[in-house]
């Protein structure tokens, strides 16, 4: 299995306790910025810094675009990372995709890990409800010239949350002087979606286990944590329950400090 060499970005204290966060479909590194930057770096003066690694995984942010993406592949990815930077008792923490990716290396690799964070996702299959969002990317036509006011118009007519508009437009960037591209692998994504939606291999993780569910979010049901304990025997399911899929976001107070308590146990 050939991997990539992925960005990341690496910030706080050298030779605290490695937590490593992967971000979801479609989005990068720099959707956990102020997350990172808090654990990384606290304003409570009581609360330890940590060695905070922020990930774009491959066909994402600033990561290589190839030809190929399922959970084995990206969890191979995180693995290069973690040998490239000597990574060892890391939190690894994954949010939706990233959350699969997270899963998958723990069931590989647990020997690495401290605790395993997983964000509003579960093992399971998921349903395709982000066709509307690659059909929006794949058909913009980033010709030279074309602005961004003009892309957000385009992506407006398929996609009518606003917050996931501006979600997908951090995605676009200037290739060159006149030309705007997608840092997202679009054609990958479009062929390759059923992988994403895939549930991932059905051995156990023995690794400590933390679930943050989003209460108001249908990615993790209530008839679905019998089977999360079943294959995570060493975990629990918290709830957020005015939180949807985006619970570091929406509570990034309860995901910080969720990552702290995993830390320091």
């Amino acid at each position: 299995m050939s991997t990539v060499d992925l960005f990341y970005r690496r910030s706080g204290r050298e030779g605290a306790t490695p937590v490593v966060i992967l971000h979801g479909l479609f989005g990068t590194s720099d959707n956990w910025g102020s997350v990172g930057r808090e654990l990384a770096e606290p304003s409570d003066p009581h609360a330890p810094a940590l060695d905070v690694i922020l990930v774009d995984l491959r066909d994402h942010g600033r990561s290589p675009h190839t030809d190929a993406i399922s959970y084995p592949i990206m969890a191979a990815d995180v693995h290069a990372l973690f040998e490239k930077l000597g990574l060892r008792e890391a939190v690894l923490v994954g949010h939706s995709m990233g959350g699969k990716t997270a899963m998958t290396f723990a069931q590989r690799w647990p020997e690495l890990l401290k605790k395993l964070v997983v964000i509003d996702i579960g093992p399971r299959e998921h349903q395709n409800n982000q066709a509307h969002i690659v059909e929006a990317l794949r058909t913009t036509d980033l010709v030279p010239g074309r602005t961004r006011k003009e892309v957000e118009a385009h992506i407006s007519t398929m996609v009518k949350e606003p917050g996931v508009v501006q979600f997908l437009m951090k995605n676009l960037y200037w290739r060159t002087e006149d030309r705007l591209d997608w840092r997202v692998n679009v054609p990958l994504l479009d062929r390759e979606i059923q992988a994403i939606l895939a549930a991932i291999d059905p051995e156990r993780v023995r690794v400590p286990t933390v679930f943050i569910r989003g209460g108001q979010s249908g990615y993790i049901l209530r008839e679905d944590i019998p089977a999360i304990k079943e294959q995570f025997p060493n975990s629990v399911v918290e709830t957020v329950p005015y939180a949807g899929h985006w619970v570091h976001v929406q509570a990034p107070d309860e995901v910080i400090a969720t990552i702290r308590a995993s830390a320091a146990e």
